[in-house]
Formats: structure tokens, C-alpha cells, sequence
């Protein structure tokens, strides 16, 4: 590539130039004319600047920009600062560091007021057929361009235009300011990957080009939210079953809080149980994943109760406008508490909690007109202890999520003490793959802390993850979340929408990142009253679109549903065929294309000579006259019209008014099972799943399987 930076700072041209392709957009057609390089201050202090200007965010754009050797020397607008920016040009990348600021003295004010945000890269990318904004790359099958992060600290986004991307890295005093760095990357789209490998390899990232390469990453795997060493044998013949690589564990399998991780009853010998679980599922040729929680503490682990931490987060602070005793259950503050009942999510037995010194308050209700309380106030909740405060003491809002836990202070050393125990946990137990579950259970500013939360985790790793998902990502967790994400599960009623709406939009998105996302996690229920269970369908039409975006799947593994369903080998096996053949690439790319017709149902089939057979196929929703207990899907093949059907739950009795000649029956295709004939037609017992080869015209066939009678 070749970029061209004007001496007044504006972006002149960014050529590729193995093509010769302009990748800027004209100036003449930009909404922003803005510098490459640029200072904001969220308040201009200086005094020839705010007795002229209004008292709010304002940014001073580069007007000088000179290079001596690898340094870039840039002067602002209206402001004294002088930045140096550091410049590392190679084959894969040109990489800018802020890496110097002073201030030279002018005739007016010379009070060195502090940047607040200093902007490193700045260029107006005119859009291709994609743009990932996750990675803030924009391109198509020819030419990418990328402005990423070289470190955890620069906030890397966007700014979208009618007909450009303002791709942008900015350091940020809150954060970081000095020494901070983004990279730019012009390249062929499928020498991205090598370009970014070679970044993180250079500036010691996590290495996420790796992992979306290793064939671990595209592995389904079994969850499991409960686990013993007595059961794990038999989890394992699931997974098997199911075509599991992969079997992750979520962390209250095995231990009692979240924070200091004390183990369950089931584990007498702590680790060397974990670790004979972890064991078995390497010995059955499986990667065995780990399932946490990072950021946040148990209201019942000892990081709250029963003396809170001091680096618990607190959502707002309060000061006391009178003294309170020890029995007080009126407490009268400073601060108005308006929307304290909004702070979090599903607030714990629907009410709040304040932080006083080590004491923990339940309130019921607040004021919102002068005097200020907080009313009907619990002393001492959670085994701590009640005590006095003087007028104007400082205490806070307890930062609960919705299970509830308590969030940690980021900006002290907790993070780093938790995730030195997770990762001591997780290398001695041997896990191989993570899910960081709660990423969004962090304080502003969240793109900076969803990330670094992750990271602190991450980099004590040993070794490095195969691969991670997490629950949400900013940019710097490109390199970590390679996997992307898990989705909340959805009722079986609902799981194909869910998935037509949700998951399959996400992979179509993600994939504009160069990523993949897991369309799990699907929760496996036995048909009930309330349900019809997950069927051999859905899993179907799941894994065919896990085909289709080659993106694994996740399945809650519930033993109690798994041994309460009747067609649970049924639905293994149709995973376990679909996961098969993605793995061995199967597909070919005229079926791909097929697949991603999210309105058209499908079915993998294993052929009469023992090879996978994929064929479309359509539910017959009036089989005898729309009876619950028979799903049936048509499907034409060879020639011949087939139907697939099965009974949801149990077993049944089937009555079809036709030639026994002119049906056949088969539970494995290719191997005839003979059928019992009726007077004017046959009858057959149906439970698993099951093969009819007609030889009716397809509409003759749909109105004898609207006719049937279930006996």
C-alpha cells in the first residue's frame, strides 16, 4: 500500500497497490473533511479558547503534519500541543504509536490542560461489499482495508457515512493516552489473515488468526450445567453419540460461588476429580471447555459477605446529610437516588442494596424530593455487620447483575486477583477451550473494560485457548473471542424462528469479521404438557444451518431430559450425521447455497450404500386430520415420493388406506421392514423414526397421510 498524508494533516491517498485501487474516499464527495490526526478536549480550558468558544466537546484537528525519520511530528489548531507520533512500517502493516505530547508556549494561556482524547488514525475508507465492524475492516473480494488496535487501550471504531466508513483509533485519557497504538493494513482480502497474524505475533496479541485456523474451532460441543466424576462416563457416551468433539462444563458444576471458587460435595478431592473428568474426555478424543463467570462475585462468596471487598463496584455514590445509628432504617442523603430501582437488570428479590464501609443495606423505596432518603432499609443483610456513620460519610449503590452477583471495581486490582484464580483452575485442570459468560458485567467504558476484563483472564492462560466465545465483545476482543458467541436458549415452539431471526443473522454478520459465532446454546426438553420437546426437525434445520455457515453448535446436556425423551437417540444421530459431514466438508458449494434458503427444511440422510444423502424436504401439517402425535416431512428422491415420520413422544398405531404394494417401510434405508396389511390397507407401529417409499404421485400421497387414522 501507499498512504499519503498531506503537510496539513488530511488524508491524501490510500492505494493498493498491487491493483492500483483508490481506497479513500474523493475528498470532494466526504461529509468530514477530518485530519488523519486530531486532540478533543471534553471541555476547552484554555483561556483564548473558552471565552470564544461554548463550553463543550471540541476537537482541534491536525494543521502540521512533518516527518523526521520514523516519527511524525503533528501540530493542532487553535491548541499549543505538539504530538509525536511513532511510525512502524513493514510488508503486513504501517503501525502509528502516540508516543510523545508537549506543549509549546504561545502569547495567551500556557496552562498544559490535559487532552482528553487524541486521535492516532483517522481515514475516510470508501465502502466495498462488506464492512466488519467488529475488526473495523472494510472489503470485498479484492482489497481489504483495516484499522485495528496494537494493544488493549486505543477505542477503535467508525464513524458511517452514505458512502464511506471514517475508520478511527483514538487513545483516551480515561483509559490510556501515551503509548498507545493502531495499525493500518492494506492488502488482498485472503492475505488479511497473514497480515493480522503477523500484527499480533509482532506486537505479543493474542494470536486470533491461529485460533479461527486450528480445526478445533469448528467443533460442536455437549454443555453441561451438571457433573460429577461418577456421571462423567455417561455424558461422554452422549456426546459420542451426538458427534461431540467437544464437551464444556459450566462453573457451578463444580464449585459453590463464583469468586473463590470452593468445591461442590461431588468433588471430595477437589482437582484431582476436575482433573480426572478433564482426563476422560481427552482419553474419548474430545476437548474439554470450561465455562466461567470473570468479572463478578456470588452474593454468598466471601468477596461480599460477610465483609465486602472494597473493590466490589458501586453504580452511584451518596453522601449522608445526617448521622445514622446502627438500628436507623431511615437513611437521608446529599444526592437525589432517582432511578436507583433502574440501574440493573433483575435486582436481587426485586430490591437494592447499599455499600456503607464494610455493611450491607437493603432498601425497599426512595424519595426523590428534598430531604432525600432511602427507606424501610434492612441493617446488616448478608451476615454483615451493622454499625454508626458520621454526617457526610461516602457510600454507594451496590453494581448487582440479575442472578444476582456483584460486579467487580475494574479499575482496581480485583479483576486481576480473580482471573489469577480462574486461570490457576483452569491450567492445572488441563481445560482447552472457554466461554467467558457476563462480558456485558462491567462499568463504563465498555468498550474498553469488556475487552480488558477478558484479557486479564486470557493472558494467564497457559496454554493459549484453542478457541473462546464470550456473551459480548468489543473491538480488542477480536483476538480472543474467536468463536464469538453462544445464544441464550429458545423454546422448542420457537427454536426455528429463533433461529431464522437470531443465530443465523449473527453468523451472516460475524462473518463479515472473518469470524464465526456458535449457534448454541440449545436447550435440550423432553415433550411435556407445556411442550412438544425438541425434535428430530429441529435439529434438522439447526445443524443445516451450522452446515451452511459452517459454524458449530451447542447443546445443554440435561440428563434428566436426555433419558425423559423418547426420541433422544433420534436427535443425536441427526446431529451427529450434519456434524460429521461439515467437518469432512461434505457440501459442496451449490448445497451451501441451497442451505442458506432459511425457508426451505432439510434433511441428511444416510444412503442404501452408507453415504450421506442431503434432500429438501416439507412437514405435512394434516396428517390424520392434524393429530398431534405423528410428525411427518415429504421429500421426493429417485423418483419416488418419500415421507419421514416419527411419533413426538411415545409410540402409536398408524391406519393408511392403501396397496401394501405400492409402500414400503424402512427404519435404515435399504433394509425393508415388512408392514401389516388391513383390509383396505396397512397398519404400522411408529415410535423412532422412520422411512415411507411411495409409489403415489406427490399429491396423491399428501391426501393419504391427511386421511390416516391413528389407532
Amino acid at each position: 500500500m501507499r498512504l499519503v498524508i498531506g503537510k496539513n494533516g488530511k488524508a491524501l491517498s490510500l492505494v493498493h497497490k498491487p491493483t492500483g485501487q483508490e481506497c479513500l474516499q474523493p475528498e470532494s464527495k466526504r461529509c468530514n473533511n477530518a485530519s488523519v490526526f486530531s486532540i478533543t478536549e471534553y471541555m476547552p480550558y484554555n483561556n483564548e479558547i473558552h471565552l470564544v468558544y461554548p463550553s463543550k466537546t471540541t476537537t482541534f484537528e491536525a494543521d502540521s503534519v512533518y516527518r523526521i525519520g520514523d516519527d511524525l511530528i503533528v501540530r493542532f489548531e487553535r491548541s499549543n500541543w505538539v504530538a509525536t507520533v511513532g511510525l512502524k512500517i513493514t510488508d503486513s502493516y504501517i503501525g502509528f504509536t502516540l508516543k510523545k505530547l508537549d506543549f509549546a508556549n504561545g502569547l495567551g494561556d500556557n496552562t498544559q490542560n490535559p487532552i482528553d482524547e487524541f486521535t492516532i488514525l483517522q481515514l475516510p475508507i470508501r465502502y466495498r461489499e462488506y464492512f466488519g465492524d467488529w475488526l473495523n475492516v472494510v472489503w470485498d473480494n479484492n482489497v481489504a482495508v483495516n484499522i485495528l488496535g496494537t494493544d488493549p487501550y486505543p477505542r477503535v471504531d467508525a464513524v458511517k457515512y452514505k458512502d464511506y466508513a471514517l475508520l478511527q483509533a483514538t487513545a483516551v485519557r480515561q483509559v490510556k493516552m501515551m503509548n498507545v497504538g493502531a495499525a493500518l493494513i492494506t492488502t488482498e482480502k485472503d492475505k488479511l489473515l497473514d497480515c493480522i497474524d503477523q500484527l499480533e505475533r509482532d506486537y505479543k496479541l493474542p494470536l486470533g488468526v491461529k485460533s479461527r485456523r486450528s480445526k478445533e474451532i469448528r467443533y460442536s460441543y455437549l454443555w453441561l450445567g451438571e457433573v460429577t466424576p461418577k456421571d462423567i462416563d455417561d455424558y461422554i457416551a452422549i456426546a459420542k453419540k451426538g458427534g461431540f468433539r467437544g464437551i464444556q462444563i459450566y462453573w457451578p458444576a463444580i464449585f459453590k460461588t463464583l469468586g473463590h471458587y470452593p468445591w461442590r460435595p461431588e468433588y471430595p478431592n477437589g482437582m484431582s476429580d476436575l482433573k480426572t473428568i478433564v482426563h476422560k474426555i481427552n482419553e474419548a478424543g474430545m476437548i474439554a471447555g470450561f465455562h466461567f463467570q470473570y468479572n463478578k462475585a456470588s452474593l454468598n462468596d466471601i468477596y461480599v459477605s460477610p465483609v465486602p471487598d472494597h473493590r466490589l463496584n458501586l453504580l452511584r455514590l451518596f453522601t449522608l446529610a445526617a448521622p445514622i445509628d446502627k438500628k436507623s432504617t431511615t437513611i437521608t442523603v446529599e444526592e437525589n437516588p432517582e432511578g436507583c430501582d433502574l440501574m440493573t437488570n433483575v435486582v436481587w428479590d426485586k430490591k437494592q442494596i447499599l455499600k456503607i464501609g464494610n455493611e450491607l443495606i437493603e432498601y425497599t423505596n426512595y424519595t426523590t424530593d428534598i430531604p432525600y432518603k432511602f427507606i424501610g432499609c434492612k441493617r446488616g443483610i448478608l451476615n454483615t455487620r451493622s454499625d454508626t456513620y458520621p454526617l457526610g460519610y461516602k457510600f454507594g449503590l451496590l453494581d448487582l447483575d440479575g442472578e444476582p452477583n456483584v460486579r467487580f471495581d475494574q479499575r482496581t486490582t480485583i479483576q486481576q486477583e480473580h482471573a489469577e484464580r480462574i486461570a490457576k483452575i483452569s491450567n492445572e485442570a488441563g481445560f482447552q477451550f472457554f466461554s467467558y459468560d457476563g462480558a456485558e458485567d462491567v462499568h463504563a467504558p465498555w468498550w474498553f473494560y469488556v475487552s480488558m476484563a477478558q484479557y486479564e483472564v486470557h493472558k494467564r492462560l497457559f496454554p493459549e485457548p484453542l478457541f473462546s466465545t464470550g456473551a459480548a465483545k468489543s473491538h480488542f476482543d477480536w483476538h480472543i473471542l474467536t468463536c464469538s458467541n453462544e445464544f441464550d436458549t429458545f423454546r422448542p415452539e420457537v427454536v426455528k424462528e429463533a433461529m431464522r431471526k437470531y443465530q443465523v443473522p449473527a453468523a451472516k454478520y460475524l462473518a463479515q469479521d472473518f469470524s464465526r459465532v456458535n449457534l448454541g446454546w440449545i436447550d435440550y426438553v423432553a415433550p411435556s404438557d407445556k411442550t412438544i420437546g425438541m425434535q428430530p426437525d429441529m435439529f434438522e434445520y439447526i445443524c443445516s444451518c451450522s452446515a451452511a455457515w459452517d459454524c458449530p453448535i451447542s447443546l445443554k446436556g440435561n440428563m434428566d431430559e436426555l433419558k425423559a425423551h423418547s426420541r433422544t437417540d433420534d436427535n443425536l444421530e441427526v446431529i451427529r450425521r450434519w456434524e460429521e459431514a461439515r467437518l469432512n466438508n461434505f457440501f459442496s458449494n451449490e448445497q451451501i447455497k441451497d442451505l442458506k434458503n432459511l425457508n426451505q427444511e432439510h434433511i441428511l440422510l444416510i444412503n442404501e450404500t452408507g453415504g450421506f444423502e442431503l434432500q429438501r424436504y416439507d412437514q405435512m401439517h394434516d396428517v390424520a386430520g392434524g393429530n398431534s402425535t405423528i410428525r411427518a416431512f415429504i421429500f421426493d428422491r429417485s423418483g419416488k415420493i418419500y415421507v419421514v415420520f416419527w411419533h413426538p413422544y411415545g409410540k402409536g398405531r398408524l391406519k393408511l388406506k392403501i396397496d401394501a404394494g405400492k409402500i414400503h417401510l424402512y427404519k435404515v434405508l435399504g433394509k425393508e421392514i415388512p408392514v401389516e396389511k388391513d383390509d383396505n390397507g396397512i397398519i404400522v407401529t411408529y415410535g423412532d423414526r422412520q422411512y415411507f417409499e411411495i409409489d403415489l404421485p406427490r399429491n396423491e400421497v399428501l391426501s393419504l397421510f391427511r386421511d390416516a387414522i391413528i389407532l
